[in-house]
């Protein structure tokens, strides 16, 4: 599964805010995190989050797109049902 993310570096808390509509009016999942956007900090924070937010291992995240920038895309390893169950759950949960 992939999910289209829009990152915000050096928040004041690590957290995703939901989904939105980017510029080009595609859904995107918002998050922040407070690592810096250096030596890939910051995608290893996202990569934190997503898996604790969403009980999943840290080995079955990877950025696969936009490495250096703030629009990210983010491969989950698994089948593509449970994932999404898990991932709904978990975005209910925090709202």
């Amino acid at each position: 599964m992939r999910i289209a993310i829009r990152l915000t570096p050096k928040a004041a808390a690590d957290r995703l805010l939901g989904v939105a509509l980017d510029e080009a009016g595609q859904a995107v999942l918002r998050a922040q995190v407070t690592a810096v956007p250096e030596a890939g900090r910051a995608n290893a924070a996202l990569v934190a989050l997503l898996a604790r937010t969403w009980r999943l291992p840290k080995s079955t995240i990877a950025v696969v797109q936009g490495q250096t920038a703030r629009r990210k895309l983010v491969h989950i390893e698994g089948p593509p049902d449970a994932l999404a169950a898990r991932i709904r759950e978990a975005m209910t949960r925090n709202e």
